[in-house]
């Protein structure tokens, strides 16, 4: 069952404010709840396509905070323009501290 939440999603020139997030059981693998993965959403400090990867054009990475304050990874694809699917949460990595240079 998918949520609403609001969260801004950019593919091409359609930006939607309601979207209806999907996961996939893959996404509590590490342990993170869904509780954990909405609010890592819903205060992201960053959210970018996956680079390095084949199939990159419809991975996306969201990086934000779980309720301990712990910065999480969030891997997701964008299905349409109103549903995403939250396909992996992880705790975040050093690896991803050039995308968060600019910021």
């Amino acid at each position: 069952m998918g949520l609403t939440l609001l969260l801004f999603v950019r593919h091409g020139d359609i930006i939607s404010m309601d979207v209806d997030i999907k996961f996939c059981k893959s996404a509590f693998i590490h342990g993170y709840t869904e509780a954990d993965i909405r609010l890592a959403i819903d205060n992201a400090i960053y959210d970018g396509y996956l680079e390095g990867d084949e199939d990159a054009e419809n991975k996306r990475l969201l990086v934000g905070f779980d309720r301990n304050g712990n910065p999480m990874e969030i891997y997701y694809n964008i299905l349409d323009k109103d549903t995403v699917r939250v396909f992996h949460a992880m705790e975040y990595r050093n690896i991803h501290n050039k995308l968060l240079e600019n910021l």
